[in-house]
């Protein structure tokens, strides 16, 4: 159990002079003495935030890529170049096959081509449930078909020509184990929070989620489905939910109205504990 943790938004799309923003997320997470960079935005401009904020990245001890797309993972190599020693640990799913729709046609979203052959040296591959320190897990997803929020999302993986709807298998979630109940990490949320909660829940045995920290995925979603998730989430015990990039302004506005002081939204240079 970590008796202490710690969050600090490195890049995120909305930021305030004189933090950078970009559409992509990066978090430094502080759980006791233990150093964790959750992601690496789309560039280099999450360590330029890091330097202004006086954080130093070469601290890190370890890397988590929560999904093999370009606004979290294309800042891979400025993080390498900086930090010489922890390992990133990417979901055993993960491959370079990435793709969504723009304008009708297929376009490449996935991580920078030639990065996981580049620094494979430095490249872990998570399989199942994977430990990374007492209290602090990886959690895949469920063996569900979840292909139907795939196409509602454009998402998709081409390997050998074909084209198949994503099953996000290279997506993870990072959970700490606090007093005060788990902290869920998950940059995008892209098969939902409520399945999320579920994967955690059977592969973990706990429902005891205090927070949920990371985009939602909802700037496509009709109003009808985003009281669907309202009503799912004041089902649910969290306490505190903090949410941004890919959440959406239109979705969270609603989200707002309907969980009040259960919801908040971040930016670069955010930080909070928990």
């Amino acid at each position: 159990m970590i008796q202490k943790l710690e969050m600090t938004v490195l890049i995120d799309n909305v930021a305030d002079a004189p933090l950078a923003g970009e559409w992509g997320l990066s978090i430094l997470i502080d759980a006791d003495d233990r150093r964790i960079l959750l992601d690496t935005g789309a560039s280099g401009l999450f360590a330029q935030n890091a330097a202004c904020l006086g954080i130093a990245l070469d601290s890190v001890d370890t890397g988590v890529l929560s999904h093999a797309h370009y606004d979290h993972a294309d800042g891979l190599d400025t993080f390498f170049s900086i930090n010489r020693r922890a390992p990133f640990w990417v979901r055993e799913g993960t491959r370079e096959n990435c793709f969504g729709v723009r304008d009708g046609a297929l376009h490449y979203i996935g991580i920078h081509r030639g990065f996981l052959e580049e620094y494979a040296a430095r490249i872990k591959y998570a399989r199942g449930v994977q430990a990374l320190a007492d209290g602090i897990w990886l959690v895949p997803h469920r063996a569900a078909d979840y292909s139907s929020i795939a196409l509602r999302s454009d998402l998709y993986t081409v390997d050998g020509g074909r084209r198949r709807a994503d099953d996000f298998s290279h997506e993870q979630s990072l959970v700490i184990e606090t007093q005060r109940g788990l902290v869920v990490f998950n940059s995008c949320s892209h098969v939902g929070m409520a399945n999320i909660l579920a994967d955690i829940r059977e592969m973990l045995g706990r429902s005891d989620v205090c927070a949920y920290v990371g985009g939602l995925h909802l700037y496509k979603l009709t109003d009808e489905a985003l009281d669907a998730l309202c009503a799912e989430i004041e089902a649910t015990p969290i306490e505190r939910i903090l949410t941004g990039h890919c959440t959406g302004d239109h979705a969270f506005d609603l989200l707002k109205a309907r969980l009040g002081a259960r919801i908040g939204q971040f930016s670069s240079g955010f930080s909070c504990c928990f």
